[in-house]
């Protein structure tokens, strides 16, 4: 069973990263110079904060390393910082880091995710407590997914051009209890979900290119799955009740844009011209395809082969969406569960928000998308005026009221409802990537130079 409360932000986006939280008295103005509890200066990153009983943990790094820092949960002072091993310098976004990944706690120990390395946890006191090292991850934009526990079970969703999995290990122990290959699965960055079967054992959820699958938490089968997704997933899931709301949206799926791409043995036999049985940037001369030659060469051998090109062909068919999912089943529930889909105006990093019967959405230029959460009909889509630059972090909601935070560092207080209404814009002058998290009565926002703490006075 789940035993979940909405007080608790122990992982990204807080409980089973929905982004909602119970806490009350929270200020609507705060800033610098109002309602500021206290600011503790960080090194960059964008893992969102989350909290055990007594201190906060994040992730960051500088030029000279990669950090996990423990800080206290009353007054921001930073009780210890851990460095990284680093036996590699992976790839990664231009707008992403080597510590994107937020960590997760169990109320006293931390595991934290990092791209040039793996898996790492620490006690409360900072000991290390194990690691594991997963190689090189071979994901041209790096992690996003961050880690989520089930008991005493860790699970790690590694999605990648080569070489997906997904995973379970000991909590305690670093042990890994099982592991499940996803090789029709590529680039990723959706945090897995966890559901409860009324009547049945617990299943976790991960969005990945094309499938939404429910695994089983204690050994890792696949249980049902629903295909037809996007190509690229960034945003994580939402559940409520027996829904779930996935969104996904990756260049070249807006609806109207596919196409049919031939098999792969029509392309060899036109354009494989020593037939050798793969195809060179300069066989396939066609800038559309090679374009993105990372997201072609999927296993990075210099050619495109078969494995490659059905990626592609699969790439070419599917739509941008949020989808309305019906939670359960056996097997591919594709034509039995999608309940709803909505095409337009779609966020690429930010996740979707369910509260009170609505799903929100913020993208780029400030858009607010509220739509009906049982058919999917529009409610209202505007502009959050004042904050109009790019989105990274994802809406939340507490004190009954939305909280929504721009890259450029401005934070809007929204009334919720069919005809949402601004009621202030916060601004820090900070760039923002990290999800704002509600604990103690505070808010936590976490910007690329400092942690703040604010509370109402």
């Amino acid at each position: 069973m789940i035993a979940l409360h909405a007080g608790e932000w122990t992982q990204f986006r807080g409980v089973n990263s929905s982004g909602i939280s119970d806490e009350t008295n929270l200020p609507i103005y705060f800033g610098p110079q109002q309602n500021m509890v206290w600011r503790t200066p960080l090194p960059p990153g964008h893992s969102s904060p989350v909290f055990s009983k007594t201190q906060i943990f994040v992730s960051a790094f500088d030029k000279q390393g990669i950090y996990l820092i423990a800080l206290d949960r009353k007054s921001g002072k930073e009780n210890w910082r851990r460095t990284i091993p680093r036996p590699r310098i992976a790839e990664h976004h231009q707008q992403s880091t080597p510590a994107s990944p937020s960590p997760v706690t169990d109320g006293e120990n931390v595991y934290a995710l990092y791209n040039d390395f793996g898996l790492i946890s620490f006690d409360a006191a900072g000991k290390e407590r194990w690691q594991l090292d997963l190689g090189p991850i071979n994901n041209p934009f790096g992690l996003g997914a961050s880690p989520v526990l089930s008991g005493k079970t860790l699970l790690v969703n590694i999605d990648a051009e080569s070489g997906s999995f997904f995973m379970a290990l000991d909590k305690d122990t670093g042990k890994r209890k099982w592991r499940r290959e996803r090789p029709d699965f590529t680039r990723g960055f959706s945090t897995p979900v966890l559901y409860q079967p009324p009547g049945e054992p617990l299943q976790v959820l991960v969005a990945g290119s094309y499938s939404l699958m429910a695994y089983s938490v204690e050994t890792g089968e696949p249980i049902w799955w629903v295909n037809s997704l996007t190509w690229q997933l960034k945003p994580t899931p939402v559940i409520h009740g027996d829904m779930v709301y996935v969104l996904g949206w990756a260049g070249g799926s807006d609806e109207g844009a596919q196409e049919n791409v031939p098999e792969f043995k029509e392309v060899l036999q036109t354009r494989d011209t020593n037939k050798d049985g793969k195809l060179t940037k300069e066989e396939i001369a066609d800038d559309r395809i090679t374009k993105d030659w990372a997201a072609m060469d999927l296993d990075r051998t210099g050619f495109v082969e078969e494995r490659d090109w059905k990626m592609y062909q699969r790439r070419r068919t599917v739509v941008n969406a949020v989808n309305a999912i019906k939670l359960g089943g056996r097997g591919d529930m594709t034509d039995k569960s999608v309940l709803w889909r909505y095409y337009k105006s779609l966020p690429n990093v930010p996740s979707p928000l369910y509260f009170d019967g609505i799903v929100y959405m913020t993208k780029e230029g400030g858009i607010m998308t509220a739509l009906d959460a049982s058919s999917g009909k529009l409610l209202k889509q505007a502009r959050i005026t004042g904050a109009l630059g790019d989105y990274y972090a994802s809406p939340v909601a507490a004190d009954g009221r939305l909280y929504t935070t721009s890259q450029e560092g401005k934070i809007a207080v929204i009334k919720p409802g069919k005809d949402w209404e601004i009621l202030t814009v916060n601004v820090l002058n900070e760039p923002i990537n990290a999800t704002p998290a509600f604990v103690d009565g505070r808010i936590f926002i976490r910007t690329h130079q400092n942690l703040y703490c604010f509370a109402q006075k």
